[in-house]
C-alpha cells in the first residue's frame, strides 16, 4: 500500500496537514510525492528540507529539474523557463540560506524519474501516448531500458516531466501529477489518475491510497493560507 501526493509546490504547512493525516488513517502505507514541490508558493525551502528529513520518496517534476538547471546549465531551456514559473517565490525562499541550495540541488538530480511499483507506477507528468508504438511490455517491465529512453526525451513536450498528451495505458495504474484538476480525476481507458489539486490556487492538497493497481481512498486537505502569496 502507498499513499501518493500530488504537487506541492511550495505549500508547506499544507503538506505537513496532509502527512499527519496520512499517518493517522494510514500508518502502514508508504508515502511517494509526484514533483513539482517547489515554485510558486511561500516554502520551497522548507518543503525540500522536509522532505529530505522524512526521507520520503519523490519524483522530480519540471519546476525542480528548471531549478536545478538554472543553475548548472543556464542557458538550457529548462533554465530559460524557469522564471516564468515561479522562480522568484522560491530563491525568496532561500533568503539567508541560500548555502543550502547546491545541497537540495544535488539532492533533486539523484531522485528517478518513475517508481514502478507492485502498486501502481508513479511519475511527475505520466507516460504520453507517444511511446505506444516505442514501450513494449518487456521494455515497461524494465526498469532501466525504460529509464533510458525516458531520458532521452526530457526536455520534449511529451516527456515525463512536461507531457500534457493523453497518456499510455501501461497495463497498470498510474498515478500523475503536472496537469492540475480541483478533483483528482481517474481515466478509466487509460488506467491513469491525475493527482494535482490546485493547492498552490488555494484549492487542496490530495492524496491517493493506491494498492495493488487499485484506487483505495482519496485523501485531501485544504490549502492553509499561510502557504499563499
Amino acid at each position: 500500500m502507498v499513499a501518493v501526493i500530488g504537487d506541492i509546490h511550495g505549500c508547506f504547512y499544507t503538506l505537513l496537514s496532509l502527512i499527519e493525516k496520512l499517518e493517522g488513517d494510514y500508518p502502514e502505507a508508504e508515502i511517494y510525492l509526484v514533483g513539482d514541490m517547489i515554485d510558486r508558493g511561500k516554502h520551497s525551502c522548507e518543503v525540500i528540507d522536509f522532505v529530505k528529513e522524512k526521507n520520503l520518496k519523490f519524483t522530480p517534476g519540471n519546476h525542480e529539474y528548471m531549478f536545478y538547471h538554472y543553475f548548472n546549465t543556464p542557458h538550457s531551456l529548462f533554465a530559460e523557463a524557469w522564471f516564468s514559473n515561479g522562480a522568484e517565490f522560491t530563491l525568496k525562499s532561500y533568503e539567508n540560506r541560500f548555502e543550502r541550495i547546491d545541497e537540495h540541488l544535488q539532492y533533486i538530480i539523484q531522485a528517478p524519474l518513475f517508481y514502478n511499483l507492485k502498486d501502481c507506477f508513479i511519475s511527475h507528468a505520466g507516460i504520453s501516448f507517444y511511446y505506444q508504438s516505442i514501450l513494449t511490455p518487456e521494455i515497461l517491465s524494465d526498469d532501466k531500458k525504460l529509464d533510458e529512453i525516458l531520458r532521452m526525451d526530457i526536455g520534449e513536450p511529451y516527456s515525463i516531466l512536461w507531457s500534457r498528451d493523453n497518456l499510455m495505458n501501461i497495463g497498470k495504474l498510474q498515478i500523475v501529477g503536472h496537469t492540475r484538476m480541483y478533483e483528482p480525476k481517474f481515466i478509466k481507458e487509460k488506467n491513469v489518475l491525475y493527482i494535482d489539486t490546485a493547492a498552490i490556487s488555494g484549492n487542496k492538497l490530495s492524496a491517493a491510497i493506491a494498492e495493488n493497481n487499485s484506487v483505495i481512498e482519496i485523501v485531501s486537505v485544504p490549502t492553509i493560507s499561510a502557504d499563499l502569496y
